[in-house]
């Protein structure tokens, strides 16, 4: 086996100074939610560990797991391709092309087999044999079980490879099917989206060549690290929920300042991912700061599970079963009670300062912080 490059040999060979290396692994650590400590573990790892070689596979897809991938801002994609693994086949963004890009294929399973990742997008259909969707002249689903056959894990990208998603939806004529219910005797790491935020994307394989291991992933197979929380959890517009105030539709007063959109089917309360706090497009925005509702991309059969614009039938809250109309009565009944409290603890004030109140109605002046 040849000896591969270190991604610190080739930025040093492109000419990148020592300082912007570690700025790199100082904003990567931070992108992955590992804090500072963790930049010379990282910096570490880039200087000793060669690129891991990645094959990279298109079934039944849109192509927006790549889209998404190729705007990556920490660290930028051309650091992840040109130096950080070693991107050897990818039928998107390749030069090569027809039996010269299949070629590659093989030399990489011989030369390197149990040692490279399969990094999937989009979902083999099995009805006739797979016929629905060929690459390189062959179903793809053989193409799959070939390449991740001699693979170290296998990383499905995106809701087409680790759920099906919408050519999976009902009636789903081609069978297609998640990527985990083919290849079963390999580690699979799955990084749902419609797309996938692209930080997500290349901080899922940065740990990996960081640590040489597969991040640690919650019962469905996602990495914690950016699938342990709600998109709920962290939405800038949770304290509008909290307080039972919702947009009832897109172009109503409370939509124009800003309130939850529960109410007009956002998904957030049952979604997890990273979107509400890692952000797309650099850390601009995403869909509920742009007005419209979580579809719930990333979740299993989010196609199946709408219409999107209808409210989900209930949702829990404060630690118990509530929902948005019951949440917003709660509040309303605390600001009532509030009122009525205030206004008979206004009315014992003005008994008590009456001339010839007795001694009995002076100690309920204690109530208030007067002495007795």
């Amino acid at each position: 086996m040849l000896a591969r490059e270190t991604f610190y040999d080739v930025i040093r060979r492109q000419g990148i100074s020592r300082r912007s290396f570690a700025k790199f692994c100082t904003l990567t650590a931070a992108s992955m939610g590992l804090g500072e400590a963790h930049a010379a573990t990282i910096a570490h790892a880039m200087e000793t560990k060669p690129r891991i070689p990645v094959l990279w596979l298109h079934g039944l897809e849109c192509t927006c797991c790549s889209e998404s991938f190729i705007r990556s801002a920490h660290p930028l994609v051309r650091d992840v391709v040109l130096s950080m693994i070693s991107l050897d086949y990818n039928d998107t963004l390749m030069a090569a092309a027809g039996h010269q890009a299949e070629a590659i294929l093989d030399e990489i399973r011989e030369e390197y087999k149990g040692n490279y990742i399969a990094a999937v997008e989009g979902n083999p259909p099995l009805n006739e044999d797979g016929m629905y969707c060929i690459s390189g002249g062959r179903p793809f689903v053989e193409k799959l079980k070939e390449v991740c056959g001699d693979a170290k894990a296998v990383i499905s990208w995106g809701s087409c490879a680790s759920w099906g998603c919408v050519q999976a939806a009902r009636p789903n004529p081609t069978q297609a099917t998640p990527v985990h219910k083919v290849i079963t005797d390999k580690p699979v790491i799955k990084v749902p989206g419609c797309p996938p935020i692209a930080e997500v994307m290349t901080g899922v394989i940065t740990y990996i060549v960081t640590f040489d291991r597969l991040p640690t992933l919650d019962a469905q197979g996602r990495p914690l690290m950016f699938y342990s929380q709600r998109v709920h959890d962290k939405c800038y517009r949770r304290p509008h929920f909290n307080a039972g105030q919702f947009a009832e539709t897109f172009d109503d007063e409370g939509a124009r300042k800003g309130y939850c959109l529960y109410k007009v089917g956002c998904r957030g309360p049952t979604t997890y991912n990273a979107c509400s706090t890692v952000r797309w497009n650099e850390g601009v925005s995403f869909p509920i700061q742009s007005g419209h509702g979580c579809v719930g991309c990333s979740e299993d059969a989010f196609w199946d599970n709408g219409p999107f614009y209808d409210r989900l039938a209930k949702v829990g809250a404060f630690g118990i079963e509530s929902n948005a109309d019951r949440i917003g009565l709660a509040a309303a009944g605390v600001v009532t009670a509030g009122i009525a409290a205030h206004a008979a603890l206004s009315a014992v004030k003005r008994m008590v300062h009456k001339p010839g109140v007795g001694a009995e109605d002076k100690n309920l002046a204690s109530l208030d912080g007067e002495p007795k």
